[in-house]
């Protein structure tokens, strides 16, 4: 008898190799997601458009942005680098993935906090529901749809969806 490891049987490797890829794909949507916030409080524009499909959308309460020229533009205006200057933080709480194949939904919650007259305040927390596909290059956001947290019960049920895996309504 001897201690050696018996090879996987061909059905336990390509589980095991789709697990892998599933927790490679979560990782690698979730360093995309929590870069957001690093890029766009250094008013990195080009950077934060490339996290967008070309033809990508960026659906913010007050903002609907559509492409990655106008996502860009978001992070180079005035009132965004006015923003940097007085002192913000774009802070993108642990996201709950669900993959699925080529796409992938994911939801989180997200805070603005920005410095004023010497200390932090909450500008605005957000529920975020991120639409995803793989490219070539890695994964991409198509859609991301933000919902200030102020009672609304849009806001919410964008998070609910997201955790069941639903996409947002468009």
């Amino acid at each position: 008898m001897t201690d050696r490891p018996t090879p996987l049987a061909a059905d336990g490797l390509a589980t095991l190799e789709a697990r892998l890829r599933r927790l490679e794909d979560e990782r690698d949507i979730a360093r995309l997601m929590t870069s957001y916030g690093p890029l766009v409080d250094s008013g990195c524009a080009a950077e934060v458009a490339g996290l967008w499909e070309p033809d990508g959308v960026y659906d913010i309460d007050e903002l609907y942005l559509s492409g990655r020229d106008e996502i860009d533009a978001m992070v180079r205006s005035a009132a965004h680098q006015g923003w940097i200057r007085a002192g913000c933080a774009h802070v993108v709480g642990p996201p709950h993935i669900t993959v699925d194949g080529d796409t992938a939904v994911a939801v989180c919650h997200s805070l603005m906090v920005v410095h004023d007259e010497g200390r932090y305040v909450v500008r605005r927390a957000t529920a975020n529901h991120w639409r995803l596909r793989r490219s070539d290059t890695g994964w991409l956001v198509t859609t991301r749809t933000n919902r200030i947290l102020d009672g609304r019960p849009e806001s919410p049920a964008l998070l609910q969806g997201g955790v069941r895996g639903e996409p947002a309504d468009d």
